[in-house]
């Protein structure tokens, strides 16, 4: 790369007052504002209003030993060629503020308002196609209409590539490649669909009962056109390729209506997809078909009894909170209660209830849809999730005015939902005195009933939780043949994975008013644990080692599920 001789003996300051451009006492303000604020003197004095541009890089490229350039004198297919040749490194360099192109004879040329720039010099450097490059001069306004034309062109590309894959999205193969891919997850059981593509192959993968399965694999040549087409039928702009977007598809597959939500992020080949398939019609929401035990389900409904007061349901993402609280709307909407919801997003509608979406973006957030509840005159009201400390605060006040609020927490047990709100910042007081109940819930994968055997192989529990999970599951089941230890076989009924389906494990929290005093006093979370004791609250662990004893999961199940919480 052709050296800049930046030890020439004259300074531009030199320069300028030699040739009667600038007064000493331009210079000697000019030096004083770059000693307070920095920049180059060139800069500065134009800054000030001392120099224009027409008059200042002509003495730069005498002071530096450089060409000046001017923009109407390049040739617009000459650039074109010389980003397209440098690729990525040439956009990188636009954006940076040189202009590279090559003349006649192939050498390379770079055009820069300041090629004395540290970063644009060690930027160039670290390319070996330029290392002959010579630099030359060109003032800033122009290169910025450079940078301008040629990121329209960049935009009229993109345009383009979007009109050419519309055409590839609309290939009849490609329609049917994906109707069938959704179709097939569908009658998997799958709850999401993944698509995550990789330097040579995009690997599908299907989500059932929790765990991903790989399904197969698709060449990279065809995954544009396959991306396309679910970007385009999720209302996403399939042009945008380096932003995360979210959309919608309602859909019909293997015969059901389907909401079908749909992720992209950008990855390192490509965007990676996630689509998560929601029946419209849900069969199973009722407190009947969650998987709670007898007297769980009575002291549930006597939860959803109260007049007032806050009930949460914890868990980590995927535990079936939503599900959970949909089937409690369902159960409580007979007709004679306002019930309002705000969700993010709205999963599942459901008839009479008002559900709203939250849209944090245009600032209609949690909190605010929540004070518009309170002009409404609800019931019940539903929030999605409490995530900061705004949304706790306005859902514990509705509480302590005579509304039931239903909400989520992200919390690993029962009783961490009391730390968790006091972390957020609301006062023990306030969560003492508003929150009546809790429940934390996993889910695990059910035993298929086809091909699971029984063992005589025990799982892994110890002996007093061994002895306590018999007697509950006896005393649960009036007697019977227990335990009954079962496994795993495989079978195609449940693609030979050994399981079909999933069960909930629920542990319950009553908050009394022993454990409502305890936390206005603000004690430790091992002594609210204690009295949750006392009151007879089992942990997830003691709930699954119940539905091993039935021989409705394996212990590998419960403590993949409940492993993090019992830590």
């Amino acid at each position: 790369m052709a050296s800049l001789d930046l030890d020439r003996p004259l300074l531009l300051g030199q320069m300028l007052l030699q040739r009667g451009m600038v007064r000493p006492e331009d210079i000697e303000a000019g030096i004083a504002y770059q000693a307070a604020h920095g920049g180059r003197l060139g800069a500065v004095l134009m800054r000030m209003g001392v120099l224009t541009a027409e008059s200042l890089f002509p003495v730069l490229a005498d002071q530096l030993g450089l060409a000046l350039v001017r923009g109407a004198q390049l040739d617009e297919a000459a650039v074109r060629a010389g980003l397209e040749t440098l690729a990525a490194d040439g956009a990188r360099l636009l954006a940076a503020g040189v202009l590279p192109w090559q003349d006649a004879d192939g050498r390379w040329l770079l055009a820069s308002a300041d090629p004395l720039r540290a970063e644009l010099r060690e930027s160039v450097a670290a390319l070996p196609t330029l290392a002959a490059a010579t630099w030359q001069l060109m003032p800033e306004a122009e290169l910025e209409q450079w940078q301008q034309r040629l990121g329209r062109a960049e935009r009229q590309l993109q345009s383009l590539d979007a009109q050419a894959l519309r055409e590839m999205a609309e290939d009849a193969p490609v329609i049917a490649w994906v109707n069938n891919l959704i179709a097939q997850a569908v009658e998997s059981r799958a709850s999401d669909i993944h698509l995550e593509p990789g330097e040579r192959e995009c690997e599908v993968r299907l989500r059932i009962d929790g765990l991903l399965h790989t399904r197969l694999a698709l060449g990279m040549d065809r995954y544009p056109a396959v991306a396309s087409r679910i970007k385009l039928i999720a209302g996403l702009d399939i042009a945008e390729r380096r932003l995360p977007q979210d959309g919608r598809i309602s859909t019909r597959a293997a015969g059901a209506e389907l909401d079908v939500r749909v992720s992209s992020i950008p990855a390192v080949y490509g965007e990676s997809i996630v689509m998560r398939l929601l029946p419209k019609k849900r069969a199973d929401l009722s407190l009947e078909r969650l998987g709670l035990r007898p007297s769980q389900l009575v002291q549930f409904k006597r939860w959803l009894g109260l007049a007032n007061g806050l009930v949460l349901v914890t868990g980590p993402t995927g535990a079936g909170k939503s599900t959970t609280l949909y089937s409690a709307l369902a159960a409580t909407n007979d007709q004679t209660r306002k019930i309002l919801t705000v969700e993010d997003p709205v999963e599942f509608r459901l008839p009479q209830v008002i559900q709203v979406q939250a849209q944090p973006e245009i600032g209609y957030t949690f909190a605010r849809a929540l004070r518009a509840f309170l002009r409404h005159d609800p019931d019940i009201i539903m929030v999605g999730e409490i995530r900061d400390r705004e949304t706790a605060e306005i859902a514990i006040q509705s509480a302590l005015t005579g509304h039931l609020v239903l909400a989520t927490l992200h919390t690993n047990d029962a009783p961490s939902a009391v730390t968790r709100l006091v972390d957020m910042g609301v006062e023990p007081f306030l969560v003492g005195a508003s929150l009546r109940a809790v429940m934390a819930q996993r889910l695990v994968r059910r035993l298929c009933d086809v091909c699971a055997v029984p063992t005589d192989e025990a799982p892994l529990l110890a002996e007093a939780e061994l002895a306590a999970a018999v007697a509950d599951a006896r005393a649960e089941e009036g007697g019977g043949d227990l335990p009954r230890w079962r496994r795993p076989v495989g079978c195609p009924a449940c693609q030979e994975t050994g399981f079909r389906g999933r069960a909930g494990i629920y542990a319950m929290l009553d908050v009394g008013a022993d454990m409502q005093h305890a936390i206005a006093r603000e004690v430790g979370l091992p002594e609210l644990v204690a009295l949750a004791r006392q009151a007879g609250y089992r942990s997830l662990a003691q709930e699954g080692a119940l539905k091993i004893v039935q021989g409705m999961t394996t212990s590998d199940e419960v403590l993949r599920a409940t492993g993090a919480a019992e830590a």
